[in-house]
C-alpha cells in the first residue's frame, strides 16, 4: 500500500509546495480543520485538489488506500467537471490562482457533505455522536461514504459554482491591485509577497464589500487609463521633430516606408536603431511632483456611496503610482483620518484597513482642508493637487480662507473641489477652490478629474 495520502500522482515537490502554501494562508488552514471534522481524510482531499489545479498534467492514482476512496470519488467527479477543466489553463504552475481554487472548491465541498450528513437524519444523529464514541464514529465515516457514492452527481454544479467564485476573486485581486498602464495588473501582483496575496484573496473571498469596492476600483481604473492615455495623445506637438523609435509618434512618412516592401526592410533597421523621425512632445512627462492629496467626505450622507468612494480613491491612487507622486487619503466627517502612500503604494493590509473605514458623522471642511495644508507644508515637494469630494454643506471662516489661499500661493498647489448634487453658489468651498467640478456620482467625478 502507497504511503502518500494523495489519490493523485503528486510528487514531493507538489505536497511540500501545498504545504507551505497551507501555511501562508489562514484560510486553508481553517478549511482543512473543518472539513476533518467532517471526513478525517479531508486535509488530504485539500492538497489533492490544489495539485489538480497546480499540476500540468494531474491524474487520478489507481492504487488508492481505502481510507481515501471517498477522496477519489469527489476528485473524480470535481476533475471530469467541464468548468473545472476549462479554468484549469489559467491555474496551471500558478501558485496564486491555484490556491484560490483550492479555497473556494475546498470550502464548497465542505458545505455540500454537510447538506449530506443534514439530509440524513440517522447520520446526523451518528455526527452529533461520533466525538464521544469511537465505534459511532467508524460506522459514520462508512455511511457518509455511501451516502456520498449515492449522491455525488448532485456535487457537479457546486463545483462549477466553486470555479465561478474563484474566477470572481482573481478578477477582483487584479482590480484591485492593478496600476493603469494596461496589463499592469500581472506586474503589480509579482510585486507583492505571496503570503500577502493570499491574505487579500482570502479578504476578497469573504468580504462583500471589499468585494464590491474592487470592482469599483477596476471601473474607475479604465477610466483613468483612457484619460490618462488622451491626456498623453494631446501633448504631442505637431510642430517639432527628433528621431526615436515610439510608434506613436512616427512622421507619416516613416509610416509610408514601412508599408513600402523597397523602403521596408530600412525602416525597420532604423527604427531597431532609434534613428527614425517622429514627432517629438511638447515637453518631457514631469514626475516627482508634488502630492495628490484626496479629501474624501464620510459623512452619512455618503455611505450609500461609500463602495464608488473607495473605488475612486484607489484608482486615484493609481495614478500617483503612476507618475510616482506620493498620495495622501484624507476622510473627514467632524473628525479626519490620514493615510499616506509614498509613490501610490499601498500594503494589502492598507487597503482592507481603508475598505473597513467609515466615519459616518457630521460634515465639517475646516478640519481635512487642515490636514491637507499640513501635508503640503511638511513636504519636500511643490506643485500638489488637492481633490475634495464631498456631497454636503459647511462653513468655512474667511479668517482660514486666508490663511488657505496663502499657503497656497506658497506652495504652488491646486485645488479642485467636485461638488456631489450641489450647485456651486451653495457651497463655501468657492472661497478656497480654483475650480469646482459637478457630478452625480464618482464614475462622472472620475471623468472629470482623472487627467491631473
Amino acid at each position: 500500500m502507497r504511503k502518500t495520502k494523495s489519490v493523485l500522482n503528486t510528487d514531493s515537490f507538489d505536497r511540500r509546495r501545498y504545504k507551505e502554501i497551507s501555511q501562508m494562508s489562514q484560510k486553508l488552514k481553517k478549511l482543512e480543520k473543518e472539513g476533518e471534522k467532517l471526513l478525517p481524510s479531508f486535509p488530504h482531499l485539500q492538497g489533492d485538489i490544489w495539485a489538480s489545479f497546480y499540476k500540468m498534467n494531474p491524474e487520478i492514482r489507481n492504487d488508492v488506500a481505502k481510507e481515501l476512496e471517498t477522496n477519489k470519488m469527489l476528485m473524480e467527479k470535481i476533475m471530469s467537471n467541464e468548468t473545472y477543466q476549462k479554468h484549469r489553463d489559467s491555474t496551471k504552475l500558478d501558485d496564486l490562482t491555484s490556491a484560490i481554487a483550492c479555497m473556494s472548491m475546498a470550502d464548497v465541498a465542505i458545505k455540500w457533505i454537510r447538506e449530506m450528513v443534514k439530509k440524513d437524519n440517522n447520520l446526523h444523529d451518528m455526527y452529533l455522536d461520533k466525538d464521544i464514541d469511537k465505534e459511532v464514529a467508524k460506522d459514520f465515516e462508512n455511511k457518509l461514504k455511501q451516502v456520498i457514492q449515492n449522491e455525488i452527481e448532485t456535487f457537479n454544479s457546486h463545483i462549477s459554482m466553486a470555479v465561478e467564485e474563484a474566477k470572481k476573486t482573481e478578477q477582483n485581486l487584479k482590480d484591485i491591485v492593478s496600476g493603469i498602464s494596461p496589463g499592469s495588473d500581472k506586474a503589480e501582483l509579482r510585486k507583492i509577497p505571496l503570503r500577502d496575496k493570499l491574505a487579500l484573496a482570502e479578504k476578497l473571498s469573504g468580504n462583500q464589500k471589499i468585494r464590491e469596492i474592487a470592482r469599483w476600483a477596476g471601473r474607475m481604473k479604465d477610466i483613468a487609463r483612457k484619460n490618462q492615455k488622451t491626456k498623453h495623445n494631446q501633448s504631442i506637438e505637431r510642430s517639432g521633430v527628433g528621431l526615436g523609435s515610439m510608434v506613436e509618434r512616427l512622421l507619416p512618412s516613416e509610416l509610408a516606408m514601412y508599408s513600402h516592401p523597397a523602403t521596408k526592410l530600412d525602416f525597420l533597421r532604423r527604427f531597431a536603431e532609434g534613428q527614425t523621425m517622429m514627432y517629438d512632445p511638447v515637453g518631457k512627462e514631469s514626475l516627482g511632483k508634488g502630492p495628490i492629496i484626496l479629501c474624501l467626505d464620510q459623512s452619512g450622507s455618503m455611505e450609500h456611496l461609500d463602495t464608488q468612494a473607495k473605488g475612486f480613491a484607489l484608482a486615484l491612487m493609481s495614478i500617483a503610482r503612476k507618475q510616482k507622486r506620493d498620495f495622501a487619503l484624507v476622510l473627514f466627517d467632524r473628525r479626519t483620518i490620514v493615510y499616506q502612500f509614498p509613490k501610490g503604494k499601498i500594503t494589502p493590509n492598507d487597503m482592507v484597513q481603508l475598505a473597513k473605514s467609515f466615519l459616518g458623522g457630521g460634515t465639517y471642511f475646516e478640519p481635512p482642508l487642515k490636514e491637507a495644508m499640513e501635508i503640503i507644508e511638511t513636504h519636500r515637494f511643490e506643485k500638489a493637487d488637492v481633490i475634495f469630494v464631498t456631497d454636503g454643506q459647511a462653513t468655512i471662516s474667511d479668517a482660514f480662507a486666508e490663511s488657505f489661499d496663502k499657503t497656497k500661493q506658497k506652495k504652488q498647489y491646486r485645488m479642485m473641489s467636485v461638488l456631489l448634487g450641489i450647485h456651486a453658489e451653495d457651497t463655501s468651498l468657492k472661497k478656497v477652490s480654483d475650480e469646482i467640478l459637478h457630478a452625480s456620482d464618482f464614475v462622472e467625478a472620475a471623468e472629470k478629474t482623472f487627467t491631473i
